[in-house]
């Protein structure tokens, strides 16, 4: 079964860095928008990375599922993080990201975004700073949480279109 919708960037990647961030490109002190998706992007070619997937599911009609094990299946360890399913395409599921068993390198979000912004405050003290909020994930509170509070992060574009290019494990 396919999901409903399509995922694809919504935005060219300069574009949706600077949706994400809410800063202007030259923001002084701060890095560059495209230093902050580079950031990102580089980070899913390293084999050491880790991704919590905030929202995976084993309902093939939702991202959440797709999303988990598309990663999954191009080697990533992967943390499911929700707390309504004891279990994801068979590997344990997380109540919430103070439960995984070590501190993901990405969060990507699958949630509505009443439920991103949730996560972003424990994400936030939990110290994890790279986040990836997938498309239908953000609104204009979280957009403006992430530029205030300093994350590294990607809006409105998909995760596993930028891996695309990882081969599996």
């Amino acid at each position: 079964m396919r999901p409903r919708k399509t995922c694809r960037p919504t935005r060219c990647p300069d574009e949706f860095a600077r949706h994400a961030s809410g800063r202007s490109r030259n923001a002084p002190g701060r890095p560059t928008v495209a230093a902050a998706v580079e950031d990102i992007s580089r980070l899913l070619m390293d084999d050491a990375t880790t991704v919590a997937v905030v929202g995976a599911t084993d309902d093939p009609e939702k991202y959440g599922s797709v999303i988990y094990r598309d990663l999954k299946a191009k080697g990533f360890t992967v943390f499911a993080v929700n707390p309504n399913r004891p279990r994801v395409d068979g590997d344990r599921a997380y109540g919430s990201l103070a439960d995984l068993p070590e501190p993901p390198t990405i969060v990507t979000m699958v949630v509505p975004p009443p439920e991103t912004l949730r996560v972003l405050h424990q994400a936030e003290e939990l110290g994890l700073r790279h986040v990836w909020v997938q498309p239908g994930a953000a609104d204009g509170a979280v957009v403006d949480y992430l530029a205030e509070h300093g994350f590294t992060s990607i809006v409105d574009a998909c995760i596993m279109v930028r891996s695309r290019y990882r081969l599996p494990a």
